[in-house]
């Protein structure tokens, strides 16, 4: 149900006689409230209070323009009005059934007192949990395509805050988190120290990535972000480390322009999510609220899923995604010279199925399966692949048969080596073939740098390709996991097909490089996943021993953790991601991944503190089964989780995955223990976490097997 109400805003107006008015408009929801002020120079700003709290002070707005008047300052107002709006919406899939939209929106009709006489609105919508403003430009004489040159938007924070961050990179996201001051920031290091990281650019000392997320020195959680990017450039931040204050810092293309526009048109949302709880930031719905419900009318094809791949294994090197070792390593009769290690064959991937198959995973990723990868990576070439042809050890349709007697979907892998402009002339064949052959998902990939070349992965461009991409999946009823993207901001309530985005330090970074931090995991909820589910790729069960001849390298969890992971780190499309050989050593752990769902009716939030440990709790869609992940950084610590989300008057069997009493990430990362137990709505567990540990808990209603259990204490 949607409710309405409109009315005329009031306004304050100061000044003397001989000066020019200041206008102030005020708006609130519960504890937020924003204040708009037009000061005597026609110059826009807003504040944002948490209760009696400043989170924002005065902050400053407006969009300059390319060769032209900047669209900042000597403004009147013409009118302005607020809508209150109440709506409660049920996403495709996600965390919870029904999403309450519940906001305040203020509109402010803003025209420069010069000979233009040039139109823009400011829509602030205040929720009560925090605050999303956009610049909106109407259809005018004197203003139609015009190009963005930079974004004045300012966040001035009101103290040097702790901060989560990672740098910003035009055409990454994937660097370990730093937590620091404001002052402290100094992203040229990074940059330069993180040669894990294929294609790094990153202009500005000091310029920051978003989702951003900060705890103030009196309490308060902060997260600054941006929804609904579709025809603009994404928005990163640079940061004044003596002044505090954050302004839009936006990706430019290779002319040095930010964004080219055609009025009417608006940029995406800039948000703000605030509490004085962090459990409340993982909570909020806000940048979800702020995209375009679904523009796919029929969404009954869309279904999460988990799946497994031929993926580690390359990652690890027994296998390789390349057939042959070099593109010229060519026979007599022109034929490429396997090298004996393809991943992608046609044995092998039969054996992914029948584990698949076996075990309640509903779909098998196949990297490395068409030819060109001896070719592709580093060369900055446009023309590498075309989506269609498989090597020659890669039967498609033997592949299709085995996967559908299986009862098992195949993922569809299409690398575009960065050439953006070779997938969009291929996209209609790719996405046929894969019409043709039942593949329900695809999975595209970026790495390399950017071909038109001069754009970058965060830039308006690619920003418009991968909304291109996410329509064309849906018209072929494709679901779409993209890796290498900008990162998200919430269109996946627009296009629900687009269920999964990497756009992030996944957990292929400890299987080839230094790994992640065991911290890293406890800052991703607050910051990477604020936008959108991320494929972390979770699920590694072989902690260490991986890496051939780096006998030190290793995963920075424990096993305990990477089974929580699957709680901790949303997504509707969840990868087992470890090797078959590796899971039917540890079958019993195993079965949480067998079990555990990937669409929810209900998500809690148990406790959070970024940077040190999450715990969330999930409830199974259409069923009656709860699932909890508890993580935790370096340091162990004990979870408290109190059960009384549950049922009332219902008994429960519950199954605890948890690390073993000398289990640490370092030391000891594979022990683990499992136990069992009734639980109740009375029941509050209090689970050991090893030192980078974590717990995997799941909860159904008892049966008569579970009659031998005792009742936990």
């Amino acid at each position: 149900m949607k409710k309405i109400f409109i009315c005329l805003l009031s306004l304050v107006i100061f000044g003397g006689a001989n000066a020019q008015s200041e206008v102030s408009i005020h708006s609130s929801m519960n504890k937020v409230k924003l204040d708009f002020t037009l000061d005597a120079s026609g110059r826009p700003s807003y504040k944002v209070f948490f209760g009696d709290k400043p989170v924002i002070n005065n902050s400053y707005l407006g969009i300059k323009l390319a060769n032209d008047t900047a669209l900042d300052k000597n403004f009147a107002l013409t009118g302005s009005e607020k809508t209150t709006v109440d709506e409660t919406w049920q996403p495709v899939w996600g965390e919870v059934k029904n999403i309450r939209n519940h906001y305040e929106q203020v509109v402010i009709h803003l025209k420069q007192k010069s000979a233009t006489g040039r139109l823009m609105n400011i829509i602030f919508r205040v929720f009560e949990d925090g605050v999303g403003f956009r610049y909106e430009f109407p259809n005018q004489p004197n203003l139609k395509y015009f190009v963005v040159s930079d974004e004045l938007t300012e966040f001035a924070l009101t103290g040097d805050n702790k901060t989560f961050w990672i740098p910003g990179d035009y055409d990454s996201n994937e660097y370990s988190y730093t937590t620091s001051k404001i002052s402290e920031i100094d992203a040229s290091v990074l940059a330069k120290s993180a040669t894990d990281i294929a294609v790094r650019f990153v202009p500005d000392k000091y310029g920051i990535q978003t989702p951003l997320m900060m705890k103030t020195t009196d309490g308060l959680y902060l997260n600054i972000h941006e929804a609904a990017l579709v025809d603009y450039t994404s928005m990163q931040l640079h940061a004044d480390i003596n002044t505090f204050k954050l302004t839009a810092n936006l990706v430019a293309d290779g002319v040095g322009n930010k964004a080219y526009m055609h009025a009417p048109c608006s940029t995406p949302w800039r948000t703000i999510i605030v509490s004085d709880k962090a459990a409340d930031i993982l909570s909020s719905k806000m940048i979800l609220n702020l995209n375009e419900p679904s523009k796919i009318e029929n969404t009954s094809w869309i279904k999460p899923m988990k799946f497994v791949g031929i993926w580690l294994e390359m990652q690890t090197g027994k296998s390789t995604w390349n057939y042959a070792d070099r593109a010229d390593t060519l026979d007599a009769k022109g034929q490429l010279i396997p090298n004996g290690k393809h991943g992608a064959n046609t044995a092998n991937v039969k054996r992914y199925i029948d584990f698949a198959a076996a075990n309640n995973i509903g779909g098998v990723l196949v990297e490395g399966w068409d030819v060109g990868w001896e070719d592709w990576f580093g060369n900055w070439k446009e023309n590498v692949f075309d989506f269609v042809t498989p090597y020659p050890d890669f039967d498609v349709k033997q592949i299709e048969d085995y996967a559908t007697s299986k009862g098992v979907h195949m993922i569809m892998h299409n690398e575009t080596s960065g050439s953006a402009t070779n997938y969009e002339r291929q996209m209609d064949t790719a996405y046929r073939f894969m019409n043709k052959y039942g593949y329900t998902s695809v999975k595209t990939g970026y790495v390399g740098k950017i071909v038109p070349r001069g754009e970058h992965h965060d830039g308006q461009w690619m920003v418009q390709h991968y909304v291109r991409v996410a329509q064309k999946a849906a018209q072929y009823h494709v679901m779409l996991d993209a890796h290498e993207p900008v990162r998200p901001t919430g269109l996946q309530r627009t296009y629900p097909n687009w269920m999964a985005s990497e756009a992030g330090r996944g957990n292929e970074y400890n299987l080839f490089s230094t790994g992640n931090h065991p911290d890293h995991e406890t800052i991703m909820p607050f910051t990477r996943l604020m936008g959108g589910p991320m494929d972390y790729t979770p699920g590694i069960f072989k902690i260490k021993g991986y890496a051939p001849g780096d006998p030190e390298r290793q995963v920075h969890t424990t096993l305990a953790k990477q089974l929580a992971l699957y709680i901790t780190l949303y997504s509707p499309l969840q990868m087992a991601a470890d090797m078959p050989d590796n899971y039917e050593k540890r079958m019993d752990a195993f079965q949480f991944i067998k079990d555990v769902a990937v669409d929810w009716d209900d998500t809690k939030i148990v406790e959070a503190e970024p940077g040190e440990y999450v715990t969330v709790a999930r409830k199974e869609k259409g069923a009656a089964n709860w699932y909890i992940g508890a993580i935790t950084n370096q340091n162990g610590r004990n979870a408290i989780i109190p059960l009384d989300f549950l049922d009332k008057g219902t008994k429960y069997a519950i199954t605890i995955y948890a690390d073993a009493d000398d289990a640490d990430w370092k030391k000891n990362p594979e022990a683990y223990k499992i136990t069992k137990y009734y639980v109740n709505a009375g029941t509050k567990l209090n689970i050991k976490l090893a030192n980078g540990g974590g717990a995997a808990i799941s909860i159904k209603p008892a049966t008569e097997a579970d009659k031998g259990l005792k009742l936990y204490k």
